[in-house]
């Protein structure tokens, strides 16, 4: 049985694993920095979110490591190599949005219900201090998650920080001057509910990814529509598209062809194929079964395996 697998070579935005270690160093300084003044002020609040924060480090230790297995080389027991490594870190990344969300949302009412003296002075400069520190980490990895679904995961993690230091700021500049400590659960409620939506946004497309979904982007009806325009192309069947992470998209297919062709006319056949894939799907990586007259084959567009 003949397969022809190409590769069609294009320009990947190469992520920078060092913004990653400067963020995560930069966490560590605030988790310190809020656990001792938590224990100095006595604030569970701040105690609270020096533990968050720990937990925003592993998560960043945790793609660290994804994005050093993902560029590790294939061997002959691991074919793929550890490139989808990093789409399992954005899923454990992505839950552990969720799951804190929830955690933030029941602290916030039971902080609402049973509001706590908090010294207000020491929680306003730590907040300035988060604002800063993951407002640095933010910008450091802002281009890496345009283009890699484990750096977004990251990002999300430290934007929402972000978020949340400024809403203790405001929560702690109100309580010092007004009073108002219920503010700070209506903004941590709010804060909440925002990584509920981008949380569950990023777990849906890593789950999707994992199982090998068709990606959103590719109209399996419109590509075989394109193929089919191809002079000596009869029928593209039997069709898998899949990201095996987010710098490869790749193709699986049997073609039927026209006539009886030689492996040079195939080649040449081939590489025009490649190009309507590429040019018009993005699709980069090309596995193709060619067939002629192979009657006992389905012919069906999607087939299951």
């Amino acid at each position: 049985m003949s397969h022809n697998h190409s590769h069609v070579h294009i320009h990947k935005h190469e992520v920078q694993s060092k913004n990653l270690v400067y963020s995560i160093v930069l966490n560590l300084v605030i988790t310190i920095a809020q656990l001792v003044g938590g224990i100095i002020s006595g604030s569970l609040a701040l105690l609270s979110d020096a533990l968050h924060n720990f937990s925003d480090v592993l998560s960043l230790l945790f793609s660290l490591l994804a994005h050093k297995l993902s560029r590790k080389k294939a061997t002959e027991n691991i074919t793929f190599g550890y490139k989808r490594a990093e789409l399992i870190a954005a899923f454990v990344n992505a839950s552990t949005l969720v799951i804190v969300a929830f955690i933030l949302i029941y602290g916030a009412m039971e902080r609402f219900f049973y509001p706590k003296p908090i010294t207000s002075g020491l929680v306003i400069w730590l907040a300035v201090l988060g604002i800063l520190v993951n407002g640095l980490s933010v910008l450091f990895l802002q281009k890496d998650a345009e283009h890699n679904i484990n750096m977004k995961s990251a990002y999300l993690h430290l934007l929402t920080d972000m978020m949340a230091s400024v809403a203790v700021l405001v929560g702690g500049l109100l309580m010092k001057f007004y009073g108002w400590y219920w503010v700070d659960s209506v903004m941590t409620i709010g804060i909440a509910i925002y990584l509920i939506v981008v949380g569950s946004k990023l777990l849906i497309q890593s789950t999707k990814m994992l199982m090998l979904f068709t990606p959103e982007s590719i109209d399996i009806k419109e590509l075989v529509k394109e193929v089919h325009k191809i002079p000596g192309v009869k029928k593209l069947h039997h069709i898998h598209v899949w990201n095996l992470n987010d710098e490869e998209l790749h193709l699986e297919a049997h073609l039927d062809c026209s006539q009886n062709i030689n492996m040079s006319e195939f080649n040449k056949l081939l590489e025009q194929i490649e190009h309507v894939l590429f040019d018009q799907f993005h699709i980069n990586h090309i596995n193709i079964q060619p067939e002629f007259k192979k009657e006992e084959d389905s012919k069906d567009t999607i087939v299951q395996d």
